[in-house]
């Protein structure tokens, strides 16, 4: 049961994780939590104070007051969030807050807060300041999983392993390549989230998207031949103090920024939960080709003591699983109608939020399972030797295909293959009793050409191309 009065007991009301392992007990969590937002709306509105004082049409005095109030400032979140349904955000409440502890230090400051401004400026740059820090989080938690893999792909550059389409072995590949692929998979969500961070901008519109209310307030109002030139001035000014890009018109209705953070935190994901799902297959107890570290108690089954389940894995497939459904979501709200919107904006927040979250968390959890991923060679090795030879059968057929014609040596083979798969001998062994094979090739030429090991392709030279890709740091 409740408590009689909520406020009296607001831990209650936090949400660590339980539910969300792939995030909880991340340094995401802060940067995307209730008092991060509240945080990134007051420097919002401090820096809009610091943008028109540099302008001149806010004392300066004020300007500092209103920035030392946003810096120390202990406002009530949980009393906001309660008021938020009032305007349906939660802005109206906070700039009523806010207003009153400048007035505490100086009342004649106040009359400057949120000067001009209205809700969706505040938010939006919040949201935009928010994104930077998380998005920060998250690069560097990718850098590190970038240099990971890279370590992976040269140290097992030519460590051969069965190659797998459609869950069986197809041909021979390395392991090295695989990590290569991951990394480049990685690399291409590294510059996707570097461009999306450096395009984030602040939002500055007004009411409607015209910017009247400041141009009012700075004595440019109708028919004033300076109003463009403020109008400019103040946007890069407010993008100079936040630290974010310019917009060259407001966007409350003109959504781009918001879809492209969430496209590129749904790449994100699909790229770490490409490295997962194959980190689960090959950690099958019959595959068992790689492992994750080994921490005590992690991965511990409550019923099974025998297991060691591969959760690292497992929480950033999961994170893989919901961030495109939710950056979808986010991706509806760019048909907002009019200048803004009612319900489509508000529809965003949450679903960005959880986006922002479960991608910083799967990229923490990407670094730990990368640089400490067990790679079994031995165990590559032996599973090559499942199949008896048959993932080498594209390159016996074509050795043999110029021998003995394209259509013979495909019936050869197929037959070849199947007593092979009924008789539980070797590839190898059967082609070596058919006259039409041993009349062409050798013994020693026939179990070279079996050899799962010496048919990687350029997998080599391929690991060598995706590693003079250049890195985060490098």
């Amino acid at each position: 049961m409740p408590p009689a009065d909520p406020a009296q007991d607001l831990a209650q009301y936090a949400d660590p994780g339980l539910l969300s392992p792939v995030r909880a007990g991340t340094p995401v969590e802060a940067a995307v939590a209730d008092h991060a937002w509240l945080r990134a709306m007051l420097e919002a509105e401090a820096a809009l104070a610091r943008a028109q004082a540099g302008l001149g049409t806010v004392p300066a005095s004020a300007a500092q007051v209103i920035s030392e109030t946003a810096r120390t400032a202990r406002l009530d979140l949980f009393a906001l969030a309660r008021r938020a349904p009032e305007a349906a955000n939660p802005v109206v409440a906070l700039v009523q807050a806010f207003t009153a502890a400048v007035a505490e230090r100086d009342p004649a400051a106040a009359e400057y807060v949120h000067r001009g401004s209205t809700s969706q400026d505040v938010l939006d740059t919040a949201a935009m300041l928010v994104a930077h820090r998380a998005l920060g989080l998250a690069l560097a938690d990718l850098s590190r999983t970038a240099d990971a893999l890279a370590a992976l792909a040269e140290r097992h550059r030519d460590t051969p392993m069965a190659g797998r389409t459609l869950t069986l072995h197809a041909v021979p590949t390395t392991f090295g390549l695989k990590a290569a692929g991951w990394l480049w998979l990685v690399l291409d969500a590294v510059e996707r989230l570097e461009r999306v961070r450096g395009q984030l901008p602040v939002q500055l519109g007004g009411a409607a998207g015209t910017l009247a209310g400041y141009l009012e307030y700075a004595g440019h109002g109708h028919g004033s031949p300076g109003a463009a030139a403020y109008a400019t001035e103040l946007t890069a000014a407010f993008a100079a103090e936040a630290g974010l890009a310019r917009p060259v018109l407001p966007w409350h209705a003109l959504r781009t920024p918001i879809a492209d953070l969430a496209a590129a935190l749904a790449f994100t994901s699909g790229a770490l939960g490409k490295i997962a799902v194959d980190v689960q297959s090959l950690t099958r107890t019959e595959v068992g080709e790689v492992h994750e570290g080994a921490v005590a108690g992690r991965g511990a089954s409550s019923a099974m003591p025998h297991k060691r389940n591969p959760v690292l894995a497992t929480v950033i497939r999961s994170a893989a699983l919901q961030v495109p459904q939710l950056a979808a979501t986010v991706t509806a709200a760019m048909s907002a109608e009019d200048e803004r919107s009612a319900g489509v904006w508000h529809a965003e927040w949450e679903p960005l939020r959880a986006c922002l979250r479960l991608t910083g968390g799967a990229a923490a959890h990407a670094a730990e399972l990368t640089a400490n991923l067990s790679v079994d060679a031995d165990r590559m090795r032996a599973n090559l030797g499942l199949t008896g030879g048959q993932l080498v059968s594209e390159r016996v057929a074509a050795v043999l295909a110029p021998l003995l014609g394209k259509a013979p040596a495909k019936e050869v083979l197929s037959r070849a293959s199947a007593q092979a798969a009924a008789s539980g001998r070797t590839l190898g062994a059967v082609l070596g009793e058919l006259p039409e094979v041993t009349g062409r090739l050798s013994a020693e030429q026939i179990a070279e050409l079996v050899e799962p090991t010496h048919y990687t392709g350029a997998a080599g030279a391929l690991v060598d191309q995706a590693l003079d890709r250049p890195r985060p740091g490098r």
